[in-house]
């Protein structure tokens, strides 16, 4: 059997670190090779292979692609949600061309498989609030949510037309306490987390009871590599899969943190991001994930409050 090779663009962000270290408990630390424009983030230093990579340039990936012996590649460079709004276009090409440059090369050097992650941002105000589900009205209203339901549809065009084997999730919230989060509206709550313990206090830039969908980093990482462990003819969809761990507020998460710290206080004052917040979706039905290939989260709020506290500590 041919040994996977796996490359992971933007290894240094919040998905990219632990995926790239899970990855390398799986397969070995010389088999994954992390990128990144970015130094090197400080929780990979030493765990394997790091290339200063940027994925808009399209001549230095394939370089790379062919002298690492790449087989498999997860792109995650993005401009996110929040930080998106704020300069459209620079969003749109990286999120665009960035993909569009993996996708050509994976057809043109036959790689095995592709994962590339969009995003419950997809969604938009016409979208169904509660339990939204896999194929529905979707009318995206931030760039974000534009540039990756386009390239959802890139990736489905690729598998169709060429056999690019690329397969994806549309990540929640995602809550990690190893690496920072990047600009995304969700990132309140990991935020609060770092407040909670730091200050005993947090000000909140969403409306207390603004539910949305939201995920822990060990459910979002498994769920990442079961689906690229699937067999191919259990993928059913080759747009984006709607993953689902849990919904919540942030009168919730505050109300799960004062169980563990009673002194922690919690104060609101939304922003441009309040907006972004309501044109999504606040539960999510991942029932086509958990039919194709098993999917299935593990931690609620709770469970994951106490874990977060834990390891900030």
């Amino acid at each position: 059997m041919h040994k996977e090779k796996i490359l992971v663009i933007g290894a240094s962000g919040q998905i990219g670190v632990e995926l790239t270290l899970a990855l390398r408990k799986m397969y070995g630390a010389a088999q994954v090779v992390a990128a990144d424009l970015r130094e090197q983030n400080p929780l990979l230093a030493g765990t394997g292979p790091y290339v200063s990579l940027d994925v808009m340039n399209k001549e230095m990936l394939h370089v790379q692609i062919i002298r690492q012996n790449i087989t498999q590649v997860y792109l995650l460079a993005a401009i996110l949600s929040a930080t998106g709004e704020k300069n459209p276009s620079l969003a749109w090409n990286l999120n665009m061309q960035g993909l569009l440059n993996v996708l050509d090369i994976a057809r043109e050097e036959k790689l095995n498989k592709v994962f590339w992650p969009s995003s419950i941002a997809v969604f938009g105000p016409s979208s169904p609030r509660v339990n939204c589900p896999q194929q529905t009205i979707i009318e995206p209203t931030t760039i974000y949510g534009i540039s990756k339901y386009a390239g959802e549809f890139w990736c489905h065009y690729y598998w169709q037309r060429y056999g690019v084997d690329v397969r994806s999730i549309r990540y929640p919230g995602l809550i990690s306490y190893k690496s920072a989060p990047g600009g995304g509206t969700t990132d309140y709550a990991v935020e609060i987390y770092h407040e909670a313990l730091a200050k005993r206090s947090y000000s909140c830039f969403l409306k207390q009871d603004t539910y949305l969908p939201m995920m822990y980093m060990p459910d979002a990482i498994r769920a990442t590599t079961e689906l690229m462990e699937a067999p191919a003819d259990r993928i059913s969809v080759r747009t984006s899969y709607n993953l689902s761990a849990m919904s919540f507020s942030p009168a919730e998460i505050a109300h799960s943190i004062q169980k563990q710290i009673p002194d922690f206080s919690i104060g609101y004052q939304p922003d441009y991001r309040q907006s972004i917040a309501d044109s999504w979706p606040q539960s999510i039905d991942d029932s086509v994930a958990r039919r194709d290939w098993g999917w299935k989260p593990e931690y609620d709020l709770d469970a994951m409050t106490v874990d977060m506290l834990q390891n900030l500590r």
